[in-house]
């Protein structure tokens, strides 16, 4: 089905990661028949430019691609009407005229996710959290007090209530948060899906030669601790690792299609690929 694979754990850090420090950088893992390798990069803007080549290479190579991101692709039912009267897509399309993410990794993504609360007079929300010492006025510090049955929308998708320890895209900040990569994640997805041959599952059928979709490197999580403590990794370089592997070989031996399977919500809110199939996953890292 896919002929390489690759996972990309995306940063929400507000400057370079530090060149000693590579735990909270950007992670990227690929896997194909020819084995795995892992690279890191301080910036988000390095990381996309070395994601447009990979794709580029494997186009140019004739090889199928599958390309994970451990954010959300997309946010409860109902959101994305309400900001721009479209789809998940204009959504997309309105973050990467909103967003500003230098190449020092400088952000205004606080900012933006207060414009956005603000346009929910019911409010306050749907965005929350930012750090300590801080002030946004209209964007919560806590999540208590924001009333989303008001505002017309869900505190977690489909996706969130599938995966056991998944975070809701509203939250930016703190540990386990995922809000803030989407808010900088999703304008590079609006890029990217611009090029030639490439397709967002599950908005598209993952059918095209490169296909981006949603993952979530913690449905290995006992695999990564292990390999994470065995040969002293970050964390973030073992779940890329992993989990590119796994993808491949469930690839290899034409048992990656139960992991696209995905209920009605997902055509709005986006899926996460391979919830509910962590056991399957992790089954095909004995085969290696």
């Amino acid at each position: 089905m896919f002929d390489r694979v690759i996972v990309v754990d995306w940063s929400a850090a507000n400057l370079p990661t530090s060149a000693t420090n590579r735990a909270n950088a950007v992670w990227i893992g690929c896997h194909d028949a020819e084995g795995g390798a892992e690279w890191h990069h301080r910036t988000r803007a390095a990381a996309e430019a070395q994601l447009v080549t990979l794709i580029d290479t494997a186009r140019a190579d004739g090889l199928r691609l599958l390309v994970g991101f451990d954010f959300a692709m997309g946010y409860p039912s109902g959101f994305a009407a309400r900001l721009t009267g479209g789809d998940v897509r204009t959504v997309w399309e309105w973050l990467a005229r909103e967003i500003t993410d230098t190449p020092e990794n400088r952000n205004n993504r606080f900012a933006v996710a207060a414009r956005i609360n603000a346009a929910f007079p019911e409010g306050p929300g749907p965005f929350w959290s930012h750090p300590s010492g801080q002030s946004w006025p209209g964007l919560p510090f806590r999540r208590h007090g924001i009333d989303y049955a008001a505002l017309g929308l869900a505190e977690t998708r489909a996706a969130e209530a599938a995966v056991r320890g998944a975070k809701s895209p509203w939250m930016l900040f703190n540990p386990g948060s995922v809000g803030s990569q989407s808010l900088l994640g999703l304008p590079m997805i609006h890029r990217l899906s611009q090029r030639p041959d490439v397709s967002v599952w599950p908005f598209d059928a993952p059918e095209a030669p490169v296909v981006l979709a949603e993952v979530y490197p913690s449905l290995l999580a006992g695999p990564v601790a292990i390999l994470a403590n065995a040969e002293g990794l970050p964390a973030d370089q073992g779940q890329v690792r992993l989990l590119s592997r796994a993808l491949h070989l469930l690839a290899r031996e034409a048992r990656l299609a139960p992991l696209f399977d995905a209920p009605s919500e997902a055509a709005e809110e986006g899926w996460i690929l391979g919830a509910g199939r962590s056991a399957l996953l992790a089954e095909a890292l004995a085969w290696a």
